[in-house]
């Protein structure tokens, strides 16, 4: 479906901006410079009777995206997180998108947890709500199990929601290739890797299977974090389709102020959802990557309650000892450590100069250092920091977009509990604990430790490979004579007794 047939669904999004009013607020949250404004303008108004509608009971900006579509509605929601890059008029009016959309008809529901469960829901439940929360690709109604009276949450996809996805994010390719055509500073930001990352977490989200399985894991896996609830999901009543939880009632994160007046630390519970992002990204390597307001909810007893598994992350074990290093030099100002690692993971081309660098993440990270959050432009701050990737040829990691956006849209939500929050502070536990565990002479004992299984399990094949190789290279026949040089048996006791003496080096440390 890709195509110049896409530049309509461009065009109609300017269009719909101007028709709903919500161009000027869009264009005033991110202070564009007047030069974009009266291009905007130009290009926007005389097809503004293009434009989609929208429902005009809804705030301009809630109203375009909605009328836009499903992939609009996500980039609302993040945006949503982030009063400080927006503004506060517009974050409270995109927050309805978190999970305030109009819903569809029960009665489609319904047919739909019929066909994909293969019965009545008179049959599966007692009882069955009407929708209790609507989002941009799907609804939740509560709902009892008949055959054991517990309570659950009964998730069900929008009708049709994989081909509206499919047409919005048709159109960001299109975008993606017009900007690296036009813009070739742009295309070492990879604008097409990212929208085919951004594409592959979608059709993953667009499958309640997978998100049934993501829950399941991310319960185990966080089952000892103190303060934080993932609910159990029921396997044998969920679909591609459908999806059923327990129940879990809470208040909503984003409701502040109800928050405080049920008695609950506001201040103690956006420094947990900070740490606990931190924690279950470098521990654990895997984390919620849809960590807004609409997916998290505090109980009765203070714990933090997470849902909406569609949108997972992963990171590495180098990916994330890279991360803690980047993220302790900032905090104890060691803008050459910082400088290092970027060199050191390849992140910075290795022709550019070290210390300049350096210089440019110090004038980066000075200013933020000693100040509370509402003193901090976070949009000015991202606008700097994108002319010093820029600068230094940086291109994007489209492994860390995942990783990058959520740590924006925690953070956006800690502020909502604690706007005095500092990352900083509230990161450096977290963060000085990774590293004593992973960073130092116990954890290079253990790769060691790893790398000599390894070599036990694989020794035997390693002559061959190694012959294979180098005949390659010089293009001279492998002897098979030369391959038994070295014993298979020896190159076995060789790997065993290495892991041997590291293990028993490691414990006498």
């Amino acid at each position: 479906m890709r195509g110049p047939h896409n530049v309509w669904r461009l065009i109609r999004t300017g269009a719909t901006l101007e028709r709903t009013g919500a161009m000027g607020l869009v264009l005033d949250a991110f202070q564009a410079p007047p030069a974009l404004r009266m291009i905007a303008r130009i290009l926007g108004w005389p097809f503004k009777w293009l434009g989609l509608k929208g429902d005009p009971n809804m705030p301009p900006a809630t109203r375009a995206l909605t009328a836009l579509g499903p992939a609009y509605i996500k980039f609302g929601q993040i945006l949503s997180t982030r009063p400080d890059m927006v503004g506060d008029e517009l974050a409270v009016q995109l927050r309805v998108l978190q999970d305030k959309l109009p819903p569809f008809s029960t009665d489609v529901a319904k047919a739909t947890v019929e066909t994909e469960l293969g019965a009545p829901v008179e049959i599966l439940f007692s009882e069955f709500s009407e929708p209790v929360a609507a989002a941009s690709i799907a609804q939740v109604h509560r709902a009892r199990l008949r055959e054991t009276g517990e309570e659950v949450a009964v998730k069900v996809l929008r009708p049709k929601i994989e081909k509206a996805f499919r047409k919005d994010i048709d159109a960001f390719y299109l975008a993606a290739s017009v900007i690296e055509m036009f813009s070739p500073s742009s295309r070492r930001l990879h604008p097409t890797d990212v929208i085919k990352h951004f594409d592959g977490v979608v059709q993953g989200e667009l499958d309640l299977r997978l998100e049934a399985a993501a829950a399941g894991e991310y319960a185990a896996t966080t089952e000892n974090d103190a303060g934080f609830v993932v609910p159990r999901t029921y396997f044998h009543k969920s679909s591609k389709s459908v999806m059923t939880l327990e129940w879990a009632e809470g208040i909503p994160f984003g409701d502040s102020e109800l928050v405080e007046a049920a008695g609950h630390d506001r201040r103690a519970l956006g420094e947990r959802v900070l740490q606990l992002f931190l924690r279950q990204a470098l521990n654990d390597g895997y984390f919620h990557a849809d960590m807004h307001q609409g997916n998290l909810k505090v109980s009765a007893a203070g714990e933090i309650i997470a849902y909406d598994f569609g949108i997972m992350g992963r990171i590495d074990e180098y990916t994330r000892r890279v991360y803690a290093e980047i993220l302790m030099g900032f905090i104890q100002k060691n803008y050459r450590r910082v400088a290092e690692v970027h060199f050191e993971a390849g992140y910075v081309p290795a022709d550019r100069d070290i210390d300049e660098f350096a210089q440019a993440l110090r004038a980066v990270g000075e200013p933020i250092f000693g100040m509370d959050a509402t003193q901090i432009s976070m949009g000015h701050l991202l606008a700097y920091l994108f002319e010093v990737t820029e600068r230094f040829g940086m291109e994007t990691r489209t492994e860390l977009i995942l990783l990058q956006r959520t740590m924006v849209v925690v953070e956006g939500v800690a502020r909502s509990m604690h706007p005095q929050i500092n990352i900083w502070q509230v990161a450096r536990p977290v963060v000085e604990d990774y590293i004593k565990q992973n960073i130092g002479p116990r954890a290079l004992l253990r790769d060691l430790v790893a790398t000599a299984q390894v070599l036990g399990r694989f020794g035997p094949r390693l002559p061959n490979l190694m012959e294979q190789a180098l005949a390659e290279r010089t293009r001279a026949p492998v002897k098979e004579s030369r391959s038994r040089i070295w014993p298979d048996i020896g190159l076995v006791g060789l790997g065993a007794g290495i892991t041997l003496l590291i293990i028993l080096v490691a414990q006498a440390i």
